[in-house]
């Protein structure tokens, strides 16, 4: 079993940036994949990036140019730098990994955190 603690999370005003985090912990020799969605009420759960151990990326296309996803292997990490922020970009921040890539494209990670609040308003 795979365990994923997020940080980061916080309030920035528009155009702000922010950096988040995951951590994976546990049974992470069969990881390949790691990545960031996002969810606000009412609505589904949406890709933000995804990356490989090699480092091939996805992004969604809403964050494309803005956001940057990156990951330590040694330390099982994974980031999300967020530049230009906008208030539409508010959500909770969930990290997932799995062995395959597409299911963390496709929302069917098998390994979830607990989510992080990411508010962006002045």
């Amino acid at each position: 079993q795979v365990q994923l603690a997020e940080s980061g999370g916080g309030l920035v005003q528009p155009g702000g940036s922010l950096r988040l985090s995951c951590a994976a912990s546990g049974s992470v020799f069969n990881i390949n994949a790691m990545g960031w969605h996002r969810q606000t009420p009412g609505k589904q759960r949406e890709l933000v990036a995804a990356i490989r151990s090699a480092g091939g990326t996805n992004y969604g296309d809403s964050v494309k140019g803005r956001f940057t996803i990156s990951r330590d292997n040694a330390k099982n990490t994974v980031f999300l730098q967020m530049n230009s922020l906008k208030p539409e970009d508010t959500a909770v921040y969930y990290c997932s990994a799995d062995r395959l890539f597409s299911r963390v494209l496709t929302g069917t990670a098998d390994n979830w955190g607990q989510g992080t609040q990411v508010t962006v308003s002045s």
